[in-house]
């Protein structure tokens, strides 16, 4: 009883009287804003899956890049299929979500891989609902292949929170096989990611006194995180001459817990429970198949903090996030 007491009261620190709103917006996605400001907003028609960009975090620094949404001098323009906070795999069923058109280049030359791109189509709101101490969205997406066949659904509630000197957005998602047998691939590029700013990646600052870092729950830092299973991983560094970071939590009743980290220092944060050979040469084939009806469950916190994961709190939010 003490335990949960004590965890409803850790909680209640990322939670506070700030006033939430929730608009939808012209082209069906929505703007959740606090206190006035915009927090994040949910766009849906502007790529072949729906996503979170930009998000501001608690001193109102902008904690996801701007690109390709935006094109910003100085910052790195890889990878167009990094947008903001976004989900997708490289394979299910044999389709592709991961990457968009853009990514491949010359249609021409890359005519075989824009073959199996396909979409998650956000098809309509379940919830939409400013609430004393948070915001919820929950949106119903259908998963297309390139032929716009549906071959899986999914429920994906995001619940956004104020703290005193954090924000989070806790992400829980519910993968079901609507239509049939869904088979899952064993692939390096899958699964729930944020595009950092650019001035926050490791490899921008090349690991100066305040550049970017990485940092997991078994203390393995920087290039060395990636792949590694951990319960949570922190990416950290200077954004508009503020120490700031995110941190992504894995909750225990998310699939495969604890989660490799497909987390790189260009930038690119993914929790990957998808991937395991791929990641891991010496670990298993994870691919696994889903029957109709059954489904796979996720369940993340993005949590926004000042300065590094001791200055955060990271470990305390994770113990208290696992708690619920």
């Amino acid at each position: 009883m003490k335990l949960l007491l004590a965890a409803s009261l850790l909680l209640a620190s990322v939670a506070s009287a700030a006033q939430f709103a929730v608009e939808k917006t012209a082209s069906g996605g929505a703007v959740v804003t606090v206190d006035g400001q915009v927090f994040a907003e949910y766009i849906v028609d502007q790529a072949n899956k729906p996503y979170l960009a930009p998000v501001f975090g608690p001193t109102g620094k902008q904690m996801t890049r701007n690109y390709p949404m935006k094109t910003i001098e100085g910052e790195q323009h890889d990878h167009p299929h990094h947008r903001g906070i976004c989900f997708g795999s490289e394979g299910i069923n044999g389709v592709q979500s991961w990457a968009e058109a853009s990514t491949f280049g010359d249609p021409v030359k890359n005519a075989a891989r824009l073959a199996n791109l396909g979409s998650e189509k956000h098809r309509e709101f379940k919830t939409l609902e400013a609430k004393a101490d948070s915001a919820v969205l929950v949106s119903i997406i259908d998963y297309l292949d390139p032929k716009g066949k549906k071959y899986l659904e999914e429920e994906r509630t995001m619940i956004f929170r104020v703290g005193e000197g954090t924000r989070s957005i806790e992400m829980k998602q519910i993968l079901t096989a609507t239509e049939g047998t869904v088979n899952f691939e064993d692939k390096k590029d899958a699964g729930l990611s944020i595009r950092v700013p650019t001035e926050m990646a490791v490899e921008m600052g090349k690991n100066t006194k305040g550049s970017g870092h990485i940092i997991n729950s078994e203390g393995h830092t920087d290039a060395d995180a990636w792949a590694k299973r951990a319960k949570w991983c922190d990416y950290y560094g200077i954004v508009g001459g503020e120490h700031v970071g995110v941190a992504m939590l894995n909750h225990p009743s998310s699939f495969r817990f604890p989660t490799p980290w497909h987390v790189r220092t260009y930038g690119l944060f993914t929790a990957n429970p998808f991937g395991t050979k791929s990641l891991d040469k010496n670990a298993p084939d994870g691919a696994y198949e889903l029957k109709k009806g059954e489904y796979t469950f996720l369940r993340h916190l993005f949590f926004f903090h000042m300065g590094d994961e001791k200055e955060g709190k990271v470990a305390e939010a994770y113990e208290a996030f696992a708690k619920q």
